[in-house]
């Protein structure tokens, strides 16, 4: 590992959970019973803690990042879809004709897509395009290392730095997702090493596997631990992302490690950003306060994950299962009311004066 990295893990300071009080107690003097708003109390809470305790609480501008990359494993018959619908979703994503196209609108957050990786060399040039190029796609996980070790690194070190350049523009919440044929088999692989389960337990249809297909899958997750099986048993968990990981997770795994270095909330769409938050929380354990879990997926893997997280309970269950970064797009209106909640509501004391807020 280079010193680069180590000076990155070391800048991410913990979440100071002590500001909790202070926070509730704000949120108990709000013209409301106490916690009546439930979870949206709980999220301004976190915001808070976030934060740091400054206020108000802030969200916007938020941003959405739908990081993209190829996977050497598709060459396996894991996938419905040839390895060029990643290519063609990239451009489907610039023109706007996405689901993150429509759902980033909707959040009002602005939304770049990046290319860690893409098969068929780079993209033309476009203003909402980031291009951190690794590779041309990911060597096959079932024959061997996704990638090398210093790839890897750089993967995650060009994440991070997308994270600094957002925080540097002054923006207060990045949202993660994903686009990738093939990287539901490269997620699923990838945490089976991490937690220790088995892939019976972690693969599922990802982007439409028939049931009679799951059982091939199965085996090729298999496979590829057993192809990678030094750097599993090594527990070395940089090693690991760059034996099982995708170009674009490791990017993301970056987002999020950068994000937290600099205080901001991240928020993870589904199963395979949910993959890259644990290979985040394996690299440095306490960027998981800065995490917020947009939504439980449909992936039936998906639940597993987020319990060896030991963060917390997604926010949405709307039996998503897309990716893009959808889920991050929706979650990032929960905060902004969480935030405006906090920031904006009249306190018990005041509307029984009559005063304002």
């Amino acid at each position: 590992m280079s010193h680069v990295l180590q000076e990155l893990y070391a800048l991410i300071e913990p979440v100071d959970l002590l500001l909790r009080a202070h926070a509730n107690a704000h949120l108990n003097s709000l013209a409301k019973p106490p916690g009546s708003l439930g979870r949206l109390e709980a999220l301004a809470v976190r915001l808070f803690c976030i934060g740091g305790g400054s206020i108000p609480l802030r969200v916007d501008p938020a941003v959405v990042f739908t990081v993209a990359g190829d996977h050497g494993v598709v060459a396996e018959g894991v996938n419905l879809y040839p390895q060029s619908v990643t290519r063609q979703m990239v451009r489907n994503f610039l023109h706007g004709g996405a689901a993150i196209s429509i759902l980033s609108q909707v959040a009002s957050a602005e939304l770049f897509v990046v290319d860690a990786g893409c098969a068929g060399g780079p993209f033309d040039g476009h203003p909402q395009l980031i291009s951190v190029r690794i590779g041309n796609g990911t060597a096959n996980i079932a024959a061997g290392p996704a990638m090398s070790l210093e790839d890897c690194e750089r993967a995650v070190l060009a994440g991070a730095d997308i994270a600094a350049k957002a925080a540097g523009m002054g923006c207060h919440c990045i949202g993660i997702g994903e686009m990738g044929i093939a990287n539901s088999t490269v997620a699923a692989a990838l945490c089976c090493a991490y937690l220790e389960l088995a892939p019976e337990h972690m693969v599922g249809p990802g982007a439409g596997v028939p049931p009679a297909g799951l059982g091939h899958k199965i085996r090729v997750v298999r496979r590829s631990l057993e192809s990678n099986a030094n750097a599993v048993a090594s527990r070395d968990p940089l090693a690991v992302l760059a034996a099982l990981g995708g170009f674009e997770i490791a990017v993301m795994t970056g987002i999020m490690l950068g994000a937290a270095r600099h205080k901001l909330p991240f928020v993870v769409d589904g199963f395979i950003a949910t993959a890259a938050m644990v290979a985040a929380q394996h690299l440095c354990p306490i960027v998981s306060g800065y995490c917020i879990l947009a939504h439980t997926s449909a992936e039936p893997g998906h639940v597993a994950m987020v319990q060896r997280l030991h963060t917390q309970t997604p926010l949405l269950d709307l039996r998503m299962r897309l990716g893009e970064g959808t889920g991050s797009a929706l979650a990032i209106v929960l905060l902004r009311a969480a935030a405006a909640i906090y920031n904006d509501m009249a306190t018990l004391e005041a509307t029984v004066n009559g005063q304002q807020a």
